[in-house]
């Protein structure tokens, strides 16, 4: 059977960084009721066995107008991020959604611990943002893991909440540089943040996004701290 899809109209786009672009999408059809954490795919008219699916999470939580906002990463050749990239406001896109199983659990609501890689970051920033607006009830700390300074996403946003709330702390990560151990470092140095602030700290929830190559890693490391496999939760997007 077909997924269900609506036609939705580009309402508008705004440059996070030199390669990052949030897009702001409202259904025709209905209004998508969604978790914060899941993702919604776009149906792209470009490519050989059209048409080609591309998974974005969404970066806001629900509003009463209906409007999806998402966050899109510019990948060198890539047919979907180039087709995505040459769109206006006023174009239309198909979407189906929303899908996912990274979202927050019911309680026991223990301190949640968010780790983010570039736009992996998207679909916790849609959580925080959620927790916000019910008045922080839960406490929060944010590692988000950028390529270097100049790609770091919602940085002044983040900054800004953390020094209006103390339930919520924020630590950046961006060690510049390129290169092929250029992923291995950034995964070093998240490592050794994360265990400089959590430590011994079991009484957390841990949710992790990012490639496999991040997650993954990151997942072994919390489980060597004594962590149930189960209990940390990841969303990959490679």
């Amino acid at each position: 059977m077909a997924e269900p899809t609506q036609i939705a109209d580009i309402v508008s786009l705004k440059d996070l960084t030199p390669h990052v672009r949030e897009m702001v999408l409202l259904p025709r059809e209905h209004q998508m009721t969604f978790r914060p954490g899941q993702w919604v795919s776009l149906k792209l008219p470009v490519g050989a066995h059209q048409p080609l699916n591309r998974a974005y999470s969404l970066a806001d939580p629900e509003v009463t107008t209906g409007q999806l906002t998402l966050v899109l990463d510019h990948v060198p050749g890539g047919q979907g991020s180039g087709y995505l990239f040459s769109l206006k406001a006023g174009d239309r896109l198909s979407v189906s959604g929303p899908y996912g199983n990274f979202v927050v659990s019911e309680p026991p609501a223990k301190p949640l611990v968010f780790i983010g890689r570039y736009t992996g970051l998207v679909p916790l920033r849609c959580m925080v943002r959620a927790f916000e607006r019910e008045g922080m009830t839960r406490s929060i700390t944010l590692f988000a893991t950028a390529p270097h300074d100049g790609e770091r996403l919602y940085h002044q946003e983040f900054l800004a909440l953390a020094e209006r709330c103390g339930r919520f702390r924020y630590f950046p990560v961006a060690q510049g540089g390129s290169g092929p151990d250029k992923e291995a470092t950034d995964l070093t140095a998240t490592m050794e943040l994360v265990k400089q602030v959590v430590g011994g700290e079991r009484h957390v929830t841990p949710m992790i996004c990012g490639i496999k190559a991040f997650a993954r890693p990151l997942r072994a490391f919390f489980v060597e701290l004594g962590f149930d496999r189960r209990e940390v939760k990841i969303e990959t997007y490679d």
